[in-house]
């Protein structure tokens, strides 16, 4: 099925048209992605405005929509106002997660129709991928683990966090990304107790763990990984924290498979840690799903109600954060499977000693 007969099976008494106004959905919706427009899905007809900075890419690229240019004489208000009387729309359905409360308002007042919160809707899609999506994850992952290997080489005392994570970036878009996830989590030494810290001028010493927490976007999809590595040489206790976060993410891979809730994941993770001590030390879900977003619906979190479908991404990223000492996190990505799991993520995860 089209991405877009998914969309138009919504339509019907709750809401007659989408307007899709994400990067996301337009995306998801006409399958080419463009930085800047707007798209109206009905059953009467679909339209793409963009501007003349995308038009033609647009022109040449998108079908099943007919592809308009926004300027100054039609701008978008006009154009979507234009596409509601002649599809004859009376209840617009739209993305309120991505609306500032001005955009909205501005929609709200300029057009001639009702507006319908429709996020959940027209989100729920992604939640399950196609056999296309997954094939571009795991090719967003493959770079992601040359750029691991890679960066592993150049890993040294004396660096600062801000030059390693320089490297990264340079491996990911070596290896053939086409930009990044998220900005990269690159810390050090007593840095890694902050799980999502930010790379400074701290100098990198022998016996410091580093935390690396990394992705590339790939033809529209995201990878996610994180690795922690020893400089020199690991303490006993540096080892034990590692082995222990290691032991809760393999018993939490183990039971992973369509069916399972959400929080039964995260909670066999969570034991194993507990069972160690260090529960108070795990803040963080056990997983989020991904895909054109690097954070998706659903969860395998202490929250997660979600019973996991075939095809359902999720990361797998437990961890273990002493503060002010040290922090470990092992991250990888897995696909839901009738009988368990694959899981497209292949670097190394017995602790490594640079």
């Amino acid at each position: 099925m089209k991405n877009l007969d998914k969309f138009l099976s919504l339509l019907g008494d709750q809401a007659d048209g989408l307007l899709l106004t994400s990067r996301y959905s337009r995306h998801y919706g006409v399958e080419f992605d463009i930085a800047e427009g707007v798209a109206i899905v009905t059953k009467n007809g679909c339209r793409y405005f963009t501007d003349s900075r995308y038009i033609e890419s647009a022109q040449n690229h998108i079908r099943d929509f007919e592809v308009l240019e926004m300027n100054r004489e039609n701008n978008y208000y006009k154009l979507i106002n234009q596409a509601i009387t002649d599809f004859s729309i009376t209840k617009l359905g739209f993305e309120e997660d991505y609306l500032t409360v001005a955009e909205y308002n501005s929609y709200a007042e300029k057009l001639d129709t009702s507006l319908v919160p429709f996020n959940e809707q027209i989100h729920q899609f992604r939640a399950v991928k196609e056999d296309w999506e997954l094939e571009r994850m795991r090719q967003a992952q493959k770079i992601t683990d040359r750029a691991f290997s890679e960066v592993l080489e150049k890993i040294k005392a004396g660096m600062t966090e801000k030059q390693l994570q320089a490297e990264l970036i340079y491996c990911l878009y070596k290896n053939g990304g086409d930009g990044l996830s998220f900005d990269p989590i690159v810390v050090s030494g007593p840095n890694t107790s902050l799980p999502h810290g930010v790379a400074g001028d701290r100098v990198i010493c022998q016996g410091d763990f580093i935390t690396m927490d990394f992705g590339v976007i790939y033809q529209g999809y995201c990878s996610d990984m994180t690795r922690t590595v020893a400089v020199g040489y690991a303490t006993e206790e540096m080892e034990k924290v590692y082995n222990t976060v290691l032991k809760a993410q393999e018993a939490a891979l183990a039971a992973t498979k369509a069916g399972i809730i959400g929080r039964e994941i995260d909670s066999i993770a969570r034991q194993v840690i507990t069972d160690a001590g260090y529960g108070k030390y795990f803040g963080h879900g056990y997983g989020h799903s991904l895909g054109m977003e690097v954070h998706e619906l659903p969860s395998c979190s202490p929250g997660g109600q979600t019973v996991m479908q075939v095809n359902m991404v999720s990361s797998a990223e437990p961890g273990i954060y002493l503060p002010g000492k040290f922090g470990v996190r092992i991250e990888d990505v897995v696909v839901f499977q009738e009988s368990g799991c694959e899981n497209i993520t292949t670097s190394p995860k017995k602790l490594i000693i640079v």
